[in-house]
């Protein structure tokens, strides 16, 4: 009596009938992963995605923090006005915002608060209100120092318009 070969017992030398003819166990080991080659082809890929979307996230972030400060500094404008309109001046001296929240001693027909508190801008420094301006001389001066937190600079985000200031 002749006793087959494995390799005739699973299919002679056709690897696909040999596939066919495997236990169920050996063909679902053979389908049921990823390769190395094609782990790293999707590594590569989501790498190169990353490299492609993140600085353009990574530059939004500081555009909408300068977008903020100039929301706010509109809002500061609005309250600064209605203030104006009941009291016909604008708030005297660098802490003049604080008078929009508290009522000043020689303001008569203050109708405040007229905004509930001052924040601070989106790095995290006061904003700056004088009055009377420097910039806007029959008005006020109202500004953040932006993103260096230096007065004076380029990057300042500010209620007047210059060549060099981002508005």
């Amino acid at each position: 009596m002749k006793i087959p070969t494995l390799l005739q017992t699973f299919g002679g030398r056709n690897p696909q009938a040999a596939s066919r003819n495997l236990p169920s166990t050996v063909r679902a080991r053979r389908r049921a992963g990823f390769t190395l080659v094609e782990l790293l082809l999707v590594l590569v890929i989501l790498g190169t995605l990353a490299a492609i979307v993140y600085p353009k996230l990574a530059g939004r972030s500081e555009q909408a923090r300068i977008t903020a400060a100039k929301t706010q500094i509109a809002a500061f404008s609005t309250a600064l006005d209605a203030f104006e309109v009941d009291n016909g001046y604008y708030p005297k001296g660098r802490t003049g915002l604080e008078d929009l929240i508290t009522q000043p001693r020689d303001a008569v027909n203050w109708k405040g608060p007229y905004l509930k508190d001052i924040p601070k801008d989106p790095w995290g420094n006061d904003y700056i209100y004088e009055y009377p301006g420097k910039h806007n001389v029959n008005g006020y001066d109202l500004y953040s120092m932006g993103p260096d937190g230096r007065e004076n600079t380029e990057d300042d985000i500010t209620n007047w318009q210059t060549s060099g200031t981002r508005r």
